[in-house]
């Protein structure tokens, strides 16, 4: 029997951060075992009915020379656009093949190091470029404003950004039309004392939905939607000070024990010293999502208090890195259940094998990511269309308001 397309396929992703720092897109990876010829057409028809204007723009990122041929081969015109990898044209197949696909209507994009861009005649196939810039090439440079040895290109895509200065340098300057990934390492360690503040934007969106009566179930989704604010939230709600009987273990509990005028005030508090550092959003959103997938990707059949509780674990998982503190000095300050601390810190419990694919399919290791599916007998197809569904609605959920 053949197998499904999404059966097939392993798919993993990376996004893609315009000059507003929010998502402009996603990279989707794609990759199979070598023996195994995915339906690419069938996989297009199903990307086709699953998105719509307001989901993220997709860049299909072939990982194999057959699975790049077989898109080039059967991707029509109105496709999401394909990575082409510069040096893989080298091949001759490929190289008429990718001629025919841009003949066609197909947007490509040529994928490869600044310093060895294609010539003006292959170029001319393109739409588009995601440029790498290596550490050999920017090594030594001064940090507050490095220069390449050859000139960044306007308009075109970045990845291998490695520092805060030269993302400002891509994005603002030379108008990159997108950065694959973050400098979050640089970012954080420039802006460490602000990454511990709640955002600003977050706080007052919370404020007006109270002041406007919207649903708790808005104002938890509010609260999720920054780590930082969720998890200050949940050290106020059991907190000495407010004296509650029982801990509060989730964000719904506390804005049920808490109400509303007593969270107008803390929130109110927070306001001040609240974050409003653009650079920090695609870390927290990049968080947002992992929370989100790893959600998604826990056992059918699920209650949704307990889905709740597996959001948590994969928001919190990252949250030493906006704090600077220990991740388990972090999780003990609130009374969560043992299965996140058990996922996060130990590995081990129900939803360890959750936040671990999540974490998998944020890299292009298609091999990783099956032995996961294996060894925690999730089935693929079940991952990879889970996967797609957070990324389709990953624009409205980590929705920041334009600076």
């Amino acid at each position: 029997m053949a197998l499904s397309a999404l059966s097939s396929l392993t798919l993993g992703y990376r996004p893609l951060w315009n000059d507003e720092r929010t998502l402009a897109g996603v990279q989707l990876y794609l990759d199979c075992e070598p023996a195994i010829d995915p339906d690419v057409p069938h996989f297009l028809r199903i990307l086709q009915e699953m998105w719509s204007q307001a989901a993220p723009p997709l860049l299909l990122s072939p990982q194999t020379h057959q699975l790049l041929s077989a898109f080039l081969q059967h991707a029509p015109a109105g496709s999401p656009w394909v990575e082409v990898r510069g040096d893989w044209i080298e091949d001759s197949s490929l190289y008429a093949q990718a001629q025919a696909a841009q003949a066609r209507g197909l947007k490509l994009v040529w994928r490869g190091s600044l310093g060895e861009l294609p010539d003006a005649r292959t170029a001319q196939w393109f739409a588009n470029s995601l440029l790498s810039l290596s550490p050999d090439e920017t090594h030594g440079l001064h940090p507050e404003r490095p220069v390449l040895p050859g000139a960044l290109l306007d308009g075109q895509m970045y990845e291998g950004v490695h520092s805060r200065s030269l993302l400002t340098r891509c994005l603002d300057e030379h108008r990159a039309a997108a950065i694959a990934g973050w400098p979050t390492e640089d970012v954080l360690l420039q802006l460490r004392a602000r990454a511990a503040q709640p955002t600003r934007q977050r706080v007052l969106e919370l404020m007006q939905a109270i002041d406007a009566e919207q649903s708790l179930e808005s104002f938890e989704a509010i609260l999720g939607s920054d780590p930082v604010l969720a998890y200050r939230f949940m050290l106020y709600t059991n907190s000495a000070a407010l004296g509650l009987r029982t801990g509060v273990d989730s964000l719904r509990r506390g804005l049920v024990m808490l109400g509303y005028g007593t969270l107008q005030r803390w929130l109110a508090d927070q306001l001040p010293h609240a974050d409003t550092e653009a650079d920090l959003q695609p870390v927290r959103a990049a968080m947002v999502m992992r929370g989100q997938l790893t959600e998604r990707l826990v056992e059918a059949g699920i209650g949704h208090e307990l889905q709740r509780e597996v959001y948590l674990c994969g928001l919190f998982s990252q949250l030493d890195a906006l704090l600077g503190e220990p991740l388990a000095g972090c999780l003990r300050r609130l009374p969560l259940s043992d299965r996140i601390y058990q996922a996060i810190i130990g590995k081990t419990g129900p939803y360890a094998a959750s936040l671990a694919l999540a974490q998998a399919l944020e890299t292009p290791d298609g091999s990783a990511i099956r032995a996961l599916c294996q060894t925690h007998e999730m089935e693929l197809e079940s991952v990879n269309r889970n996967l797609l569904r957070m990324l389709r609605d990953a624009a409205l959920e980590n929705r920041i308001t334009p600076r």
